[in-house]
């Protein structure tokens, strides 16, 4: 394969930025352009060492260098690698790859390095999308569910439930083919057990699905009322600045305005919408228009409420808007009087909070609220989730396999057929680690990384 090199920090101007050089020539390929101070060579010193100097082109030196020199098999790709760690500014970055493709280097292809340590054996196809999880990650939560990627706890789950599925594969195929040898007879009973439990577990696997979903792109939340209940106030408190204008006026906010913020570790895509009321002011009615529109279309919604007023025509309206998407009802102002139909909003809400957004108060039980409706308190992000399209689809059609063979054996149809099934969940299963999947999966895989990495 071509020695490969690529800019591997963000295309900004930085510190430090990093030139990465891969493949059976990254030592000569990094000599012909760096220069140590010392006077030592690249292909002289061992692995995981590091050189001081300059870089270099035809137009001469220009610029300092730490050189770190990683050899075959102890590196990232499994090939022999060097890191040219440089001044991060872009037009020296630029320069100095373009150095490296002069002298012998081709330009990586998106995710072409980690691509490569997949093809050596040096992580999983779960493990290598991780990668980009740990780069996209927008929280706290969502940083724990690829470190579990990365250490290989979803690829544990999958070999173990595939470990499972191969012995009973394995057992029905050597009383099927060697009747006359000593193979203990397959027990209708105890193999329904086993394919019950591999049912159960591909099931919590997908189950987890939406919260790897949750934790890497973040839940579209509308924070809505009717006006004055404190909408904006909340949205500065959640936001930590002033994004949304606060006055005593209704129909301040008459557009939407957004930002996406942390809220117990998960990314919240906030949304503060004018309030929901009947209006003669045209200006108004569009904000009001916008408002339920994005109601309809939120994955979760703060349900806003003045717990110091009764409770309006205009509050029954919108809690009827609400219908079955996930909601939390936010009583405010809760250091006022309390005049608000407790009653009827227990009978709509199953998670409410009472807050006092001016003073900051109440914010941590908002966050389990959160965490409670979007159901991630039962889900251990660092057990290894599902968190890619592929891997869903691959273990579904490993759950789907087994129910087929359960359908099977209960139904009395021959336990060729059985076996068949199961040995379709194996191959679905292997193809979501990458041990048998097609160089078109591969492809997809990797196509979606970063330049660099």
């Amino acid at each position: 394969m071509h020695t490969i090199a690529a800019i591997s920090t963000p295309q900004a101007p930085g510190g430090i930025g990093i030139v990465r050089i891969s493949g059976d020539d990254a030592h000569t390929v990094a000599g012909r352009v760096f220069s140590s101070v010392s006077g030592k060579k690249l292909n002289d010193i061992p692995g995981y060492t590091s050189l001081f100097g300059t870089v270099h082109d035809a137009e001469g030196t220009f610029d300092q260098c730490v050189a770190a020199n990683y050899r075959a098999p102890k590196s990232y790709t499994g090939e022999d690698v060097v890191e040219l760690s440089c001044h991060g500014g872009l037009y020296v970055l630029r320069r100095l790859l373009n150095a490296c493709l002069n002298s012998g280097a081709v330009l990586a292809k998106p995710g072409e390095f980690t691509r490569r340590a997949f093809l050596n054996g040096k992580m999983d196809l779960t493990q290598a999308e991780s990668v980009m999880e740990m780069i996209s990650a927008q929280g706290k939560e969502a940083v724990r569910a690829a470190r579990a990627g990365q250490e290989g706890r979803l690829h544990g789950r999958i070999v173990s439930i595939s470990k499972q599925l191969t012995n009973v594969a394995s057992h029905l195929a050597a009383w099927a083919d060697f009747p006359e040898e000593d193979v203990p007879e397959v027990d209708a009973d105890e193999l329904d057990g086993q394919l019950t439990d591999v049912s159960g577990k591909l099931k919590k696997l997908l189950d987890g699905f939406d919260t790897g979903c949750v934790l890497r792109e973040g839940v579209d939340t509308v924070i809505a009322g009717r006006p004055n209940v404190g909408k904006s106030t909340l949205m500065n408190l959640l936001a930590g600045c002033e994004k949304s204008i606060v006055t005593a006026y209704e129909g301040t906010t008459r557009d939407v305005v957004e930002d996406t913020i942390l809220l117990g570790g998960i990314p919240l895509r906030l949304a503060d919408t004018a309030g929901l009321r009947n209006t003669d002011d045209p200006v108004e009615q569009i904000g009001v228009l916008r408002s339920r529109s994005r109601v309809k279309q939120a994955q979760l919604i703060l349900a806003v409420f003045d717990s110091s007023e009764p409770l309006t025509q205009e509050d029954h309206d919108f809690i009827e808007m609400i219908g079955d998407t996930p909601a939390i009802a936010v009583i405010n102002k809760k250091d006022l009087a309390d005049k608000i139909d407790k009653s009827y909003i227990k009978s709509n809400f199953k998670q409410i909070v009472y807050i006092s957004a001016l003073h900051g108060e109440g914010l941590q039980k908002l966050k389990t609220a959160v965490q409670s409706v979007l159901h991630l308190q039962k889900i251990d992000p660092a057990a290894g989730v599902l968190f890619t399209q592929r891997q869903q689809a691959s273990a579904n059609r490993a759950y789907v396999a087994v129910g087929e063979a359960l359908k099977a054996l209960r139904s009395g149809i021959t336990l060729d057929a059985v076996t068949v099934c199961v040995e379709d969940a194996v191959s679905a299963l292997l193809e979501l680690t990458g041990e048998h999947v097609s160089e078109t999966v591969i492809d997809q895989v990797f196509d979606t990384f970063c330049v660099g990495k």
